[in-house]
């Protein structure tokens, strides 16, 4: 009896080339599609672009509704003309955590954060960082605010009327990712609407605002609804 000798590929430490190459692919997809459901849930939630006595820098405040850690290095800000190309790095703070509202000032290199944070009061526990660029200052007659990924793709806008010298804009959320007609550039006042707190500064100059502290996450309607169904549906058949 005669024996065909047939060769045999060499062994592949990565097991099936095509199961290999398939999963390879489905984590990149799903780590895709991960980090931009986790960038979607943060947001511009305040905006100050006339300060008042005694202020004297734009800001703004982006909050993580998300439920994990948010990276933002590489993130940058645009005023109205929502323009990647005239944006500028958003400096000093790397990673938002969930739940957490941090704050950029307009300041080159980041010189005034120490009297930023000694205006209102030290925000003891609140990230501040920085961002600086020609054409970047937040008009008191009306501008608005972008925030891009370092390639490019814009995470969250949002626009405001003419200023009330002193007090900031806020803006709720809804799940879907909208901004809340019912919290779209409300003009801050004393006192709290939902998790959003307004305080004067520290020093009784009359400015009200609320950074560190962001409106809640409110469901759009039908988004509990539709949740419920998505729940269903990922249930393991008995």
């Amino acid at each position: 009896m005669s024996v065909r000798w047939v060769p045999s590929s060499p062994p592949n430490p990565y097991g099936s080339p095509i199961m290999n190459h398939s999963s390879r692919i489905l984590a990149a997809v799903s780590t895709v599609t991960f980090a931009s459901c986790a960038s979607a849930q943060v947001h511009v939630t305040e905006a100050m672009s006339s300060s008042g006595t005694g202020g004297t820098d734009d800001w703004i405040e982006i909050t993580n509704f998300g439920s994990s850690a948010i990276s933002i290095s590489g993130w940058r800000f645009d005023d109205s003309s929502f323009n990647f190309g005239a944006s500028q790095a958003l400096n000093g703070v790397t990673t938002i955590s969930a739940g957490e509202s941090v704050i950029f000032i307009e300041s080159a290199g980041g010189a005034n954060i120490a009297s930023f944070r000694s205006f209102w009061g030290g925000l003891a526990g609140v990230q501040v960082g920085f961002y600086s660029g020609s054409g970047l200052g937040l008009s008191s007659g009306g501008d608005g605010a972008i925030i891009f990924t370092g390639a490019g793709a814009e995470i969250s806008r949002v626009s405001f009327g003419a200023a009330t010298t002193g007090n900031s804009f806020f803006y709720g959320w809804t799940v879907g990712g909208t901004v809340d007609p019912s919290f779209n550039g409300i003009v801050s006042s004393l006192g709290s609407i939902g998790t959003q707190v307004s305080l004067t500064s520290a020093n009784a100059l009359g400015n009200v605002a609320s950074p560190g502290t962001a409106m809640a996450l409110i469901p759009a309607p039908g988004a509990l609804a539709l949740l419920a169904v998505a729940g269903r549906g990922r249930r393991r058949p008995r």
